[in-house]
């Protein structure tokens, strides 16, 4: 979780932060019910100076919801109970959104919901794009809220709709090789624990489940939308990559991009920067060296195990001569990483 998110029961969050105002305007019991329930969890952003930014609370539930019409039915059901997000260009609306999946993952929820009043359309068209579909009515009839649904049992074929979810039936996996000055602060969940944990901060790079890496490999080209990628983080400088290389995240291929399909630079660096860790400096070596491409892709687990070189050629069996820049992966070495590194099934559909 980003560091900057952080979870609070509900009476240590002032609510007289004008964040709540909207909230206590669209919800006149708003402030009651949250008085009334001290010990509740929410997750809560922060700015730099104290302000809060975002605001999560999750409900558990089972069953028949019949506040809902049509009424929901499902055995494990994760309510997004209170969403807010101040849009302040750090893509953090898509942090709160990885929060709630995984929290979903985790509890095995067969559904998650939300409702939203019709004016918050950024909110509405966030939790569309990953998924949520509008299903119903709550409340006042005259001024209804919608709901929206995602079932997390099923994947549509939409990479983004289908976020956390991958589909590893008939898809192609790659294990894809990242410097270390790159990987942590891309990848904040699949820190190592012997990194320092300040390196993450809050920037679109950090909080986004969307992610853009640029690299000048020739064999990436054959990366297509769907594709499923290990990320491998190599080792250190003065260390053997044979214990400090490690395979630590899953992601999945939206699209690669060529150099040559951007018109300028300018026209590179507005697309790549979007995601990137990387800088306009280094945007500009990549662009100048010539021959670059772009790997957008969303990062939907990081693994609980990390799976050093050493294990992943003596226990998953890869090939150690092999060009681990970018190598492809077997069904069955891939099915042996989700194993290996502790990943929860239920990612996987």
């Amino acid at each position: 979780m980003n560091q900057n998110i952080k979870q609070q029961k509900f009476s240590d969050v002032n609510l007289s932060d004008p964040f709540f105002s909207t909230l206590k305007n669209d919800y006149p019991k708003f402030e009651n019910w949250f008085n009334s329930h001290p010990d509740r969890n929410a997750y809560v952003l922060y700015d730099d100076t104290r302000n809060i930014q975002g605001f999560l609370h999750l409900k558990n539930e089972s069953g028949i919801i019949n506040d809902i019409r049509p009424k929901i039915n499902a055995p494990k059901i994760l309510k997004v109970a209170t969403f807010k997000v101040v849009a302040h260009g750090t893509k953090m609306g898509e942090q709160f959104i990885k929060v709630i999946m995984d929290n979903a993952i985790n509890q095995s929820a067969d559904l998650c919901y939300v409702t939203i009043f019709p004016k918050h359309q950024n909110l509405i068209k966030l939790v569309q794009s990953f998924g949520f579909e509008e299903y119903g009515e709550k409340g006042d009839t005259l001024n209804p809220e919608k709901v929206y649904v995602k079932d997390m049992r099923k994947i549509t074929g939409d990479i983004n709709k289908d976020y956390p979810l991958i589909n590893k039936n008939g898809t192609r996996k790659y294990l894809l090789s990242i410097y270390p000055q790159y990987h942590s602060v891309m990848f904040p969940d699949s820190i190592l624990t012997t990194e320092n944990k300040d390196i993450i901060t809050d920037i679109s790079h950090t909080n986004s489940i969307h992610k853009i890496y640029v690299c000048s490999m020739s064999q990436v080209d054959v990366l297509k939308y769907g594709d499923v990628i290990v990320l491998y983080r190599t080792s250190d400088q003065n260390r053997s990559a044979e214990y400090s290389s490690v395979a630590t995240s899953i992601c999945v291929v939206e699209e690669v991009k060529q150099q040559y399909e951007f018109s300028s630079f300018n026209d590179f660096f507005s697309y790549a920067s979007q995601y990137s860790v990387f800088d306009r400096q280094d945007l500009a070596y990549w662009y100048g060296r010539g021959g670059c491409k772009t790997i957008k892709m969303t990062y939907n687990v990081a693994l609980s195990k990390r799976i050093v070189r050493h294990d992943l050629i003596e226990t998953i069996r890869m090939d150690r001569n092999a060009y681990w820049g970018f190598i492809p992966i077997t069904n069955q070495q891939f099915e042996d990483i989700i194993s290996y590194g502790k990943v929860n099934p239920k990612i996987f559909i």
